[in-house]
């Protein structure tokens, strides 16, 4: 007897608040005295890959550390996402991201040159199964400036507000003679965003697959006594495949440094962040992995859609063999 898979809800959605474009563009304007740098990849040992052939240029609002440098959507790594500087020059945007009730990741102003386009690609890390959605609102754009996303063109108009499954194939290209424009917002999905969607959307939702984050506890601070080394499946590091509680045994360490907490694996280092009860997710990742501290042992939780997997780890005995449960 066969499962039928559920629907997905629709490629693209627009969100409920509408923002003032006159606004968003007088800001725009404050910030582009200079050229921006266009986008490259930042990898996890610290390499910077080439610019990207595409005419497509980045300023970082808010990046791994605040760093104003980081073209890049970043990822899990030493940092958590701070503001950059250039988000000080644009108090209007910042009030419209402190009203998106979600923890935000990167948000940039990404604009798209004159006779530039994108090949044909997707973006799985923006999968609702994984918890992780990418937002955009509009600030300057034409007819010529054409996202295709899943088939379908669109032309998001400025001071609207969209989101869209990047998961799914798209492109972007920019016919006209302007530069195209938009702040593009990564964010955690929470129950509190997916109200902002519309009425259908939302009705899809409730059978989908789909991983709904926690509001964080701002409250939460690391616990006085840590465990200074853990045994942890590598899978727990591995974020390009979704079995955090597989591989083999690896030797993790956490670390304290004030109210954050770090793991260390390796030449490798994770900021986490907190989630509720001793509860941590990575810094620049969902809660598709999550590490509890509980005293004696340490659980890891692995979400895949609205599954919930855990797995209990027991802490070094004082002599330091694993003690067993």
């Amino acid at each position: 007897m066969s499962t039928a898979t559920p629907a997905r809800p629709a490629p693209a959605a627009r969100l409920t608040p509408v923002f003032d474009p006159a606004r968003l563009a007088a800001e725009l304007a404050t910030v582009t005295d200079h050229e921006w740098e266009r986008q490259r990849t930042h990898h996890t040992a610290g390499r910077i890959g080439p610019d990207t052939p595409t005419d497509w240029r980045v300023l970082p609002l808010r990046s791994p550390g605040g760093d104003p440098t980081r073209t890049d959507p970043g990822g899990p790594g030493p940092h958590d996402y701070a503001a950059t500087c250039w988000l000080q020059q644009l108090p209007y945007l910042q009030q419209i991201l402190d009203t998106i009730p979600a923890p935000l990741n990167a948000v940039r102003l990404l604009a798209l040159g004159p006779s530039a386009a994108s090949q044909p690609h997707r973006d799985p890390k923006y999968a609702l199964i994984r918890g992780m959605v990418r937002l955009h609102i509009p600030i300057t754009t034409h007819p010529g400036a054409v996202l295709v996303l899943d088939g379908t063109e669109h032309r998001w108009q400025p001071g609207t507000f969209w989101y869209g499954d990047f998961s799914r194939e798209h492109l972007v290209r920019n016919t006209g003679p302007l530069r195209r424009v938009h702040a593009v917002i990564d964010a955690l999905l929470t129950r509190e965003l997916a109200g902002l969607f519309p009425a259908p959307w939302q009705e899809k939702l409730a059978d989908a697959d789909v991983l709904f984050n926690r509001q964080p506890d701002p409250a939460q601070r690391p616990p006085a006594t840590l465990p200074t080394t853990l045994a942890l499946p590598s899978g727990f590091m591995d974020f390009a495949h979704d079995t955090p509680l597989e591989g083999p045994s690896t030797t993790i360490r956490l670390a304290a440094r004030g109210d954050d907490l770090a793991l260390q694996a390796g030449e490798h280092r994770y900021a986490l962040a907190p989630v509720a009860d001793s509860e941590y997710r990575y810094a620049g990742w969902s809660e598709q992995r999550t590490l509890q501290l509980r005293g004696d042992h340490v659980v890891l939780h692995a979400r895949h859609g609205r599954a919930l997997t855990s797995q209990h780890f027991p802490l070094p005995a004082a002599d330091g063999s694993q003690a067993h449960t």
